[in-house]
């Protein structure tokens, strides 16, 4: 079947872009290696321009819709959708932007998949903050800004040709711009080896008086960049909508060996019981109705990402414990909830539940 462009949640065509990546998600866990056919599987596919409005080229779709499209491709590949976030959060900070230059410059290539963007904003979310100095300064100056420091944890940043950075000035206000990654004084450190998703090549950015134009200008500075140029649910469903998308890979499993083991059917009847429940708040959050906090529905994903791959590993045996096997790995993988932009108060409540106390 040749790739055809995935138009909705329901397109069948999600179901064979979803069957590829999964197909080659042992290799890249196992090579580390970027993963540059999967991207552009996603490219062919359509899934480039579901971040995108309809104006400038994209499709367009809804929030709920890109949420259901998230959970799929999580199930299938982590470090793919992984990848994809950084990606569409820095695409859609610069669709969000009043740099009209700037996104007539930018969008035609990141739509396309000509080129691959980034997000460098970690340092002024949860990374690094209990800091007195920040981790990236910006100073200004007469044409622009200077940028000395650097962001600690940069998806693909040594992939990317543009990295959307954000830096903290002097006053404590803040400016996000769209950095190209050959000016003179920026340097991509080593890719941080990850206990999972080493491939999606994560690791530290260095800015040594990187001077930037207004042209690149995203947003600020002022004390809510960040919340001006919102573009991206990273950090708040986004991150749970890929845990919650990886558990249901493991229920599905949990259903298949149960077809051929009854003691195992009680278990993922009740795994896929809370999953319907948490999953429909998670739908619910993306069209705006809020049955419960962000972080409480962090909290619940983070919850049943981990007890859903052991329970699947625990029914694989010990064949799930051997290097290669799906259930494995995506154990590997769940652990990375607990320090993805992982609020203090949901890390609180997942400690007590792993030490058997009450929130």
């Amino acid at each position: 079947m040749s790739n055809r462009r995935i138009q909705s949640p329901d397109d069948p065509a999600l179901d064979v872009l979803c069957e590829r990546l999964a197909g080659l998600a042992g290799d890249l866990d196992r090579s580390g290696e970027w993963p540059a056919e999967q991207l552009a599987l996603c490219r062919d596919f359509g899934v480039l321009e579901w971040f995108f409005p309809v104006e400038v080229g994209g499709q367009g779709w809804s929030e709920s819709d890109i949420v259901r499209g998230e959970l799929r491709l999580s199930a299938a590949c982590l470090t793919t959708m992984f990848v994809l976030t950084q990606w569409s959060g820095a695409c859609r900070r610069i669709v969000a932007c009043d740099n009209e230059s700037l996104r007539q410059r930018l969008i035609p290539d990141l739509i396309r998949g000509r080129e691959f963007a980034t997000l460098g904003i970690s340092h002024l979310t949860t990374s690094r903050r209990h800091l007195g100095k920040p981790a990236l300064s910006a100073e200004e100056t007469p044409h622009g800004f200077r940028l000395n420091g650097f962001s600690p944890w940069v998806t693909g940043g040594r992939h990317a040709q543009t990295i959307v950075m954000g830096a903290e000035m002097a006053d404590g206000r803040r400016v996000m711009l769209a950095m190209p990654t050959d000016l003179p004084g920026v340097r991509s450190g080593d890719d941080a080896q990850l206990v999972a998703l080493s491939a999606s090549h994560t690791g530290p950015i260095h800015c040594s008086d990187v001077l930037m134009s207004r042209d690149a200008l995203v947003a600020g500075p002022s004390e809510d960049a960040m919340a001006g140029a919102r573009g991206s649910n990273t950090g708040g469903i986004q991150t749970s909508t890929l845990a919650i998308g990886l558990a249901g890979a493991a229920i599905d499993f949990l259903f298949a060996e149960a077809e051929k083991r009854e003691d195992l059917s009680a278990p993922a009847g009740g795994f896929a019981a809370e999953l319907a429940d948490v999953r429909g708040d998670l739908l619910a959050a993306a069209v705006g109705e809020q049955r419960c906090t962000t972080q409480t529905l962090r909290t619940r994903a983070n919850s049943l990402v981990l007890r859903a791959t052991q329970a699947a590993l625990a029914a694989a045996k010990g064949t799930g414990y051997v290097v290669g096997h799906p259930t494995g790995r995506w154990c590997r993988e769940a652990l990375f909830f607990l320090v993805w932009s992982c609020p203090q108060q949901v890390m609180a409540a997942n400690l007590c539940e792993l030490a058997g106390l009450s929130e």
